[in-house]
């Protein structure tokens, strides 16, 4: 009964709330761990025998197992909605998660790379590199468009809007935005597609997203992470940075430039204006 229950919610985030697959993952572990603890631990067969007791016993379980705030703050909030749902949809009379009080997190602040750490990341890119205008086109438009590394995978050739000099995004719950291609962006942009991308679409002609492997395959988040993993450390970098690191820097130098936290907000895709404010206080 339990799976059932588990799968209709699922099923009702992917349907109603439209979330991306990421997200869905996420909410899925969450929930599986807790079911599991549940009936491992406890020895609950139904969900109708949750208490307030029982959740709070398996917070306390991730607490002892070591994990972070953040961590713990998630599966709090996976779990009330999860209780919310069933409650919501009369799978329970009670909802034992109303009075659960959500771990208290410290906004821990993003690392944020300087102008003189992204050139130097860009201008290391040797010319004659295998796959060099793939890598430097990467990099300059997931720092100057402030992309997601989900959605710089999932940018399609159609996303290009050259006349507009635009780029359509595809972002959180496939919600899409508009975000201007500075000059250097369009020139790298073209340079991969003519001269390194045409190459490699033979080897798969049917593969719409632009940023493609050796073997003409849409880039994966890992492969990326890893690209920027080897040319930072080329690049003399000891900062610990992600594909993230290049948003949160994209972000930060436009409000240090003078630009006004709304704009911001929407290039970034951001559905609070809280999430884009935090870039205020670095």
């Amino acid at each position: 009964i339990m799976e059932n229950f588990l799968k209709d919610y699922i099923n009702m985030l992917k349907v109603e709330r439209n979330l991306a697959r990421n997200s869905l993952d996420s909410y899925l572990r969450d929930l599986n761990q807790y079911h599991h603890y549940l009936e491992s631990e406890l020895h609950l067969k139904t969900i109708y025998n949750v208490t307030l007791g029982h959740i709070r016993s398996y917070i306390r379980c991730l607490t002892d197992r070591g994990l972070s705030a953040n961590t713990i703050k998630r599966a709090v909030s996976s779990i009330r909605t999860y209780h919310n749902f069933l409650s919501a949809e009369g799978h329970v009379k009670d909802n034992p998660a109303q009075l659960i009080d959500t771990p208290k997190v410290a906004r821990k602040l993003p690392e944020v790379l300087t102008i003189q750490e992204i050139d130097q990341i860009l201008n290391i890119i040797p010319e004659n590199a295998p796959m060099a205008r793939r890598d430097l086109a990467i990099f300059e438009m997931m720092y100057s468009c402030g992309l997601r590394v989900t959605e710089l995978c999932d940018f399609t050739t159609k996303d290009i809007l050259w006349d507009s000099e635009m780029i359509s995004v595809k972002g959180k719950g496939n919600k899409q935005r508009f975000v201007p291609i500075g000059p250097i962006v369009r020139e790298n942009l073209k340079d991969y597609l003519n001269n390194e991308r045409s190459g490699l679409a033979e080897k798969n002609p049917n593969v719409p997203e632009v940023f493609l492997s050796r073997n003409g395959r849409k880039l994966t988040r890992m492969m990326v992470w890893i690209l920027l993993k080897k040319w930072t450390k080329t690049a003399d970098i000891t900062k610990k940075v992600s594909p993230h690191t290049l948003r949160h820097s994209f972000a930060t130098h436009l409000l240090e430039g003078g630009a006004d936290l709304r704009s911001v907000q929407e290039m970034l895709g951001h559905r609070d204006i809280t999430t884009t404010q935090v870039y205020t206080h670095l």
